[in-house]
């Protein structure tokens, strides 16, 4: 009986420091999250609202990329794909200066949109995504719901949305770019519920061994993925919310 107790007891120690933990963790991603979002905004509000610097990316009036703008462009997905192999050489320190260094590079690829569009659309359609997000993550979080079922499909329809994208670029077809906004918001609103799951039960999965390298690292890496959510969601909204000049 005193065993039973003792084991008991045991399990029930080890259950509040595992989530006691839980917390600290995802605060951790939201908290690395939120910096790499001021980041992004401030790096895209600087460019974006200075006609000399946008020129150096695309034309101030057509907002057509230059060489240089395609390659800014198209430089996130490439640090994506080179932090995914990059991130069992690197440290956790490492990890996040490279997160940061990509949040940096991610607003000056969506810069033009401080040219495009109003700041009054562009701030109520951060606020709209910000509730949004706020919401499918907790959902995301609280439930009691499998949803690791959904990986799959999300991600196809992710690489769906970069083609479909890629394409459109040199088609320039309203109808497609709607779709594709549409689209959008509902593979990224799945993800960011997902995303937050599989944050969660990754840790609780790992939280017994302890070991406090992957957890700084799986931090840094759930929060560039909720982060990734977060910004296409914002970007495909825009498309409905926004009032271009």
């Amino acid at each position: 009986m005193a065993d039973y107790q003792t084991a008991r007891t045991t399990t029930g120690v080890r259950g509040v420091a595992i989530d006691e933990g839980l917390r600290a963790h995802m605060n951790k991603v939201y908290g690395t999250m939120s910096v790499g979002l001021l980041i992004t905004a401030l790096a895209a509000w600087a460019v974006g609202s200075n006609d000399a610097l946008l020129s150096v990316l695309r034309d101030p009036i057509t907002l057509r990329p230059n060489i240089l703008g395609w390659i800014v462009m198209f430089a996130p997905l490439g640090m994506v794909f080179a932090f995914g192999a990059a991130l069992n050489r690197l440290s956790a320190a490492g990890a996040q200066l490279f997160f940061y260094a990509f949040s940096a590079v991610m607003g000056l690829s969506i810069s033009w949109i401080f040219a495009a569009f109003t700041g009054i659309s562009i701030t109520q359609t951060f606020l709209v995504t910000a509730i949004s997000f706020a919401g499918l993550s907790l959902w995301g979080y609280t439930t009691k719901r499998d949803i690791s079922a959904w990986g799959s499909f999300l991600i196809m329809g992710v690489i769906g949305l970069i083609v479909a994208s890629i394409v459109n670029i040199f088609l320039g077809s309203p109808a497609i770019q709607f779709a594709i906004s549409v689209i959008g918001v509902l593979i990224f609103a799945g993800l960011t519920a997902f995303d937050t799951q599989k944050i969660k039960t990754d840790y609780i999965q790992h939280a017994r061994h302890m070991d406090s390298e992957w957890l700084g690292k799986s931090a840094i890496m759930g929060a560039l993925n909720l982060y990734l959510d977060f910004v296409n969601l914002f970007m495909f909204l825009l498309q409905f919310l926004g009032d271009r000049r």
